[in-house]
């Protein structure tokens, strides 16, 4: 076999070696390829799907917030270190707050805040007073006849009205009691942290 033989057969031979190498090789990516990227088991597949939905009208979902005053008072919430540390009264329990997104069962602007978020994700929004419990209004504060209301009222005294609202009496004369229907929380801008924790969708 002549010189150009050997070197042909030569050149394949390191043709095929290199091919072969490039299908049986180490099997670590080449230089530059975008990192492979595997799960390791289906629920983690699950997990990533679920975490993909996003809140909207008509869902119901979970939530955990923090609720705190202008002036940075928290008056609510259901995170259970957060309370005691503010020294509200205990819970038996501390759940996740659940209601139905738009269904009216939540001041406005937290119903509002949730619309777009996804699980796990967390937002604090500030809610002027016509989105959390409205102005303070002067014709809320109503003139009752004593008669009407428990024995023993005195200033100050917190009452349940008939529609399950929570009043209190402010003033007191010989006659009647001047007893305030505004929320406790109206006129307050209030700041809200929430986290989303899960969601089911509305059909």
């Amino acid at each position: 076999m002549g010189y150009k033989g050997i070197l042909a057969i030569s050149l394949v031979f390191i043709l095929f070696a290199s091919l072969f190498g490039c299908a049986q090789g180490s099997g670590q990516p080449p230089a530059g390829a975008a990192p492979m990227v595997e799960l390791e088991n289906q629920s983690k597949l699950g997990d990533l799907i679920a975490s993909s939905k996003t809140a909207a009208k008509g869902d119901t979902v979970g939530v955990y917030y923090i609720g705190k005053l202008a002036n940075g008072t928290l008056f609510d919430t259901n995170v259970k270190s957060e309370a005691q540390q503010a020294g509200l009264p205990a819970r038996p329990s501390y759940p996740a707050l659940t209601f139905t997104v738009g269904a009216g069962q939540m001041i406005p602007g937290f119903d509002a805040a949730v619309v777009g978020m996804k699980i796990g994700e967390e937002k604090t929004v500030s809610l002027p007073p016509a989105q959390a419990y409205g102005e303070r209004l002067a014709d809320a504060i109503i003139s009752v006849p004593l008669g009407n209301l428990p024995p023993n009222v005195t200033v100050g005294s917190m009452l349940q009205a008939q529609n399950g609202q929570v009043v209190q009496v402010v003033e007191i004369n010989a006659t009647h009691a001047k007893v305030d229907f505004n929320h406790e929380l109206a006129g307050e801008t209030l700041t809200f942290t929430i986290r989303m924790v899960n969601i089911t969708k509305g059909k």
